[in-house]
């Protein structure tokens, strides 16, 4: 049965995908650390990972705006889309 039961299996913190316009450099890992980040084709970087709370997810947005890069989007995702963007946990440096 693929459905959660809450009394049998711990809560998970909703996992979210934020696109930024640009190729973040891998200096910056360090700040997202726990995030897979990708670095796409078409020039955007996604960096995809839990949000335990609201505050994290503003705190996170905060970092953002302090890189200076456009947002994109953010949204949040569902659980069994994060398997595909788990594959992708190391930051892909070929754009640099």
């Amino acid at each position: 049965m693929d459905d959660l039961d809450p009394s049998t299996q711990p809560l998970q913190a909703p996992v979210y995908q934020i696109r930024l316009q640009g190729h973040l450099g891998r200096r910056w890992a360090q700040w997202f650390e726990g995030w897979s980040i990708t670095l796409e084709d078409g020039g955007d970087t996604l960096l995809t990972g839990p949000v335990s709370d609201q505050a994290r997810l503003h705190g996170l947005l905060k970092r953002v705006r302090d890189l200076g890069m456009p947002i994109v989007s953010v949204v949040q995702i569902e659980p069994q889309r994060t398997t595909a963007s788990a594959a992708n946990d190391d930051l892909d440096t070929s754009h640099q």
